[in-house]
């Protein structure tokens, strides 16, 4: 098992992540979307679900906020990760093991929030096993993105906020149109630009191939797409 640096969310002070091989690691995606939860400001005991939770870094700003957590992810190892995680900062936190919102079907939450997979590949479904399936999804980037879109405003307490990151190559446009389609008020609150990570970089001629970047584009633009729902 290997350790990474990050920001220990609600504290702002440099701290350890334990990241084991296969796990997808807390990345500017990660910080992003910790940043958009914190603007949020929930209120202590606020419910909270993290859908594809991954090292549990998302999950654990929240519990530090002062949420209810409960951490979902197709990855044992995932979830295995997020919880020590989460006992080494003395944190609560709800671990469910399964495909999206299938093990907490039926629940509420006030807060959903999810990076999922976004990045476009060549393969049609989500690899089967291996750290590919943190950000491979499919062609146009949206295998996890529209399931997400369907799926989750139905978990959602009235008034309840949806946070997704995701990236300018798997269309936010769509994931705004899904939302509104689900009776979500949806807008983009947050941006950032930054270079193509290895993954990307490789894919760069397909990505210009099939016109998602123009030819010697190497960056793209993160955003994070809110959602509350009336």
């Amino acid at each position: 098992m290997s350790v990474i640096k990050a920001d220990r969310p609600g504290t702002r002070r440099t701290t350890l992540l334990l990241k084991p091989p296969g796990v997808y690691p807390a990345q500017g995606d990660t910080s992003l979307l910790v940043e958009a939860l914190r603007r949020e400001r929930p209120a202590p005991g606020s419910s909270l679900l993290d859908l594809g939770t991954g090292t549990g870094a998302v999950a654990l700003a929240a519990a530090e906020l002062g949420a209810a957590v409960t951490a979902v992810d197709l990855s044992r190892l995932a979830l295995a990760t997020a919880w020590l995680n989460a006992r080494l900062r003395h944190l609560r936190l709800k671990v469910r093991h399964g495909d999206l919102t299938s093990p907490v079907a039926g629940d509420r939450f006030d807060y959903i929030v999810s990076n999922p997979p976004y990045v476009p590949s060549e393969l049609t479904g989500p690899p089967r096993r291996g750290i590919a399936r943190a950000w491979d999804a499919g062609p146009t980037g949206r295998l996890l993105l529209d399931r997400i879109c369907r799926q989750a405003p139905r978990l959602l307490t009235p008034g309840g906020v949806l946070l997704i990151v995701q990236s300018s190559l798997a269309n936010p446009d769509a994931t705004l149109d899904a939302l509104h389609r689900a009776g979500l008020r949806a807008g983009l609150v947050a941006a950032r630009r930054q270079r193509f990570g290895p993954v990307m970089s490789e894919r760069a001629d397909w990505f210009e191939e099939r016109g998602l970047i123009a030819p010697g584009e190497r960056e793209e633009t993160l955003v994070v797409v809110r959602g509350v729902r009336a």
